[in-house]
């Protein structure tokens, strides 16, 4: 028993090594993964789906099937971002298909929604030999468009904001390496019912598609006349739209815009990407400082002004002076003059 514990404690020095090497090797794939830099490009692909149904598309392995965003006319490149740089984006679809157009129609009525996904971070140009491939990770970037279904044509919220999380490498710097966290997309200003066209019966029409396209055109209850713009008996117009909405029919261009923002952490910003909510409580910043100091302040300046406007006179007031000034006139029988000496006395 005692040689087999020696034999332990003389190989153990040779083992640890190996062990340590063994977890690094284990843990390198994750150390060497890489980052995005500043500005790296960020693919955006998209659910194929059937202009039909509306179902997605599956390969022959049983997985979805992923296709880039349509190609912008401003780059001549399908859609993507640029980590860490914000502003506006342009993409316009140069035309409209047919089969985009009832995509669309499905992605306006939330029939079906544009699921796109980004790469969580780049490819690796680098890869090791006996060590199996990269498998990238995604994030979903779901794509809330917004816009109105009509007879003929479609009103689509055109202007889009992006809100980009991600994940710093290291510290938070400008310009700083990550990898990409979260992200969303949705349509601002969306179009509502028409301004001066009230619900009527054609509003609650049991079909899905019709009940979003009946907005106030097509034939009206009543004798009304029709409202199509190329009617000339037209008793009323489709109102105008709200700005950064787009009427679309087939073969028209579809302008785009992103506004995009990033933000260095998952955590909810307040301005400018800077990270400065922290939940209630628990939060120290200049102004909790600044409010501590005044408070202090004033409550010192309070309490002198009471203690020497009010507790001091009265207490100077109810107090003789003698014995322990130097206007006193001393203690006793002559004891203390007021300056603490005594008189000499004669010795007989």
């Amino acid at each position: 028993m005692a040689r087999q514990r020696a034999a332990v404690a003389a190989a153990l020095p040779l083992l640890l090594p190996l062990l340590l090497f063994t977890t690094g090797a284990a843990a390198a794939p994750d150390i060497n993964l890489p980052s995005y830099h500043y500005g790296d490009p960020i693919k955006v692909e998209c659910m194929n789906r059937s202009s039909e149904t509306g179902e997605h598309i599956q390969l022959a392995n049983h997985e979805i099937q992923w296709i880039p965003f349509p190609v912008c006319n401003e780059t001549q490149k399908p859609l993507e971002f640029h980590y860490g740089i914000e502003g506006e984006l342009a993409c316009t679809l140069a035309s409209v298909s047919d089969p985009f157009f009832h995509l669309l129609e499905f992605y306006l009525h939330a029939d079906a929604p544009l699921a796109c996904r980004l790469a969580t971070r780049p490819a690796p140009h680098i890869e090791t030999v006996g060590e199996r491939p990269y498998e990238p990770t995604y994030v979903p970037l779901v794509v809330a468009l917004a816009g109105a279904l009509q007879l003929s044509h479609l009103h689509v919220a055109t202007h889009l904001n992006v809100l980009l999380h991600s994940t710093p490498k290291h510290h938070i710097h400008p310009h700083d390496s990550g990898v990409l966290d979260s992200a969303v997309a949705y349509s601002t200003s969306p179009l509502g019912p028409p301004l001066g066209l009230g619900p009527g019966p054609e509003h609650e029409t049991s079909g899905g598609h019709d009940k979003a396209r009946n907005l106030g055109h097509g034939p009206q209850r009543g004798g009304q006349a029709t409202t199509d713009r190329t009617t000339s008996t037209t008793t009323a117009v489709e109102p105008a739209a709200p700005r950064d909405l787009h009427r679309l029919v087939i073969g028209d261009p579809l302008p785009l815009t992103f506004s995009v923002r990033w933000f260095p952490t998952p955590a909810l910003p307040k301005t400018e990407g800077r990270v400065e909510w922290s939940g209630m409580g628990h939060h120290v910043g200049p102004s909790t400082v600044f409010y501590s100091l005044v408070s202090f302040l004033a409550g010192l300046i309070v309490s002198a002004v009471y203690f020497f406007g009010t507790v001091l006179p009265r207490r100077l007031k109810g107090r003789s002076l003698g014995g322990a000034t130097p206007l006193g006139y001393g203690v006793g029988n002559g004891v203390g003059n007021g300056w603490g000496i005594a008189p000499k006395r004669a010795l007989d």
